[in-house]
């Protein structure tokens, strides 16, 4: 407590809010229950659930087999069966051995049973590049589950929105996908004490500009907003939007964006053909194509796969500076 006696920002990590989102989770109803690859002992992966199997049991923390398309297979059963299941995957990329539940099963089933078989399943995992994990762990491929109905896709990029986001994801009739981008785990800053869960309906402005809209989302959020402070000290206002939720899209926050500043740069970590950037485009040319001064401008990912070298990593990935090109293209 502060000395006016309200409570007070406490600093913390977006791994630390993660893991007390889940513990929070955990205490808070007798179904929910994490299950993964090391996520009991080893405390995960990256770290998100330390502690909790010491706190809540094996049987609120269960490690797995190493098989993703029988332990989403076990979560998705679960779920049926009244459960809250929360299934970490480690890396995006394992998710795909897990696809055929998740697109067959997860996402088909409520649809397919007349609304008789709701499936409250939640799955975590890291995703993104930018720490030298080389192409087989570095993927962006969100945009490809976001192309699935019958699910949900979040990508918190925020302390907030790791803290905030799985208590509505788990009371979702639908399964919900959650991509952590790995870069943002040991970002730190202040949590406020608010209790209250996220829209998940809506996006999120992050920066209020007049000039151009920066729109992305996840591990892209802080170099947008890097970029906007720079274009800033050259008179140029940026708004930044954090798409948040990536199915479905909150198309009113996009073209009330192009609306207000006529100008955007799309920005995707993912491959720009096919990418979920391209999908945002398609639907600013829909609805906004006379808002426009400018073609709407994109900074993907390079069409490669993701090298490990340093350099070479840097160079194929969406940096700042590629964010201030593109805003100077479509602000000049």
């Amino acid at each position: 407590m502060g000395a006016t006696g309200q409570p007070q920002e406490q600093k913390t990590t977006y791994r630390e809010a993660m893991r007390e989102a889940l513990r929070d989770a955990l205490r808070s109803d007798d179904r929910v229950f994490l299950m993964g690859e090391d996520v009991g002992r080893y405390g995960g992966c990256f770290g998100v659930s330390l502690g909790l199997l010491e706190e809540f049991g094996p049987e609120r923390v269960r490690d797995t087999p190493l098989s993703e398309s029988a332990f989403v297979g076990a979560g998705i059963g679960a779920a049926l069966a009244g459960m809250r299941p929360i299934v970490e995957i480690m890396t995006v990329n394992f998710s795909l051995l897990a696809l055929d539940q998740i697109l067959n099963n997860a996402a088909t089933l409520l649809h397919m049973s007349g609304g008789q078989l709701p499936v409250p399943l939640v799955i975590r995992m890291t995703t993104g590049a930018g720490r030298q994990l080389a192409a087989q762990h570095s993927h962006s491929l969100e945009g490809w589950y976001a192309h699935i109905p019958g699910i949900r896709v979040l990508a918190p990029a925020t302390i907030e929105d790791a803290r905030h986001m799985l208590a509505p994801a788990l009371a979702d009739p639908d399964p919900v996908l959650i991509f952590e981008h790995g870069s943002l785990y040991n970002a730190s800053g202040e949590l406020a004490p608010s209790t209250a869960p996220v829209d998940l309906d809506h996006a999120a402005i992050r920066r209020p500009g007049t000039d151009i809209s920066l729109i992305t989302y996840g591990g892209s959020l802080p170099k947008a907003l890097a970029a906007a402070d720079e274009l800033s000290t050259e008179g140029i206002s940026a708004e930044v939007i954090d798409l948040r939720t990536l199915r479905p899209l909150d198309d009113a926050a996009i073209t009330s964006s192009v609306a207000r500043t006529h100008r955007v740069v799309v920005i995707d970590e993912a491959w720009r053909t096919g990418s979920l950037a391209a999908e945002v485009s398609a639907r600013i040319a829909e609805r906004s194509l006379y808002e426009l001064d400018a073609p709407v401008e994109r900074v993907c990912s390079a069409e490669v796969p993701i090298p490990y070298a340093r350099r070479l990593e840097e160079a194929a990935l969406p940096q700042t500076a590629d964010i201030v090109a593109a805003a100077h293209r479509a602000v000049d």
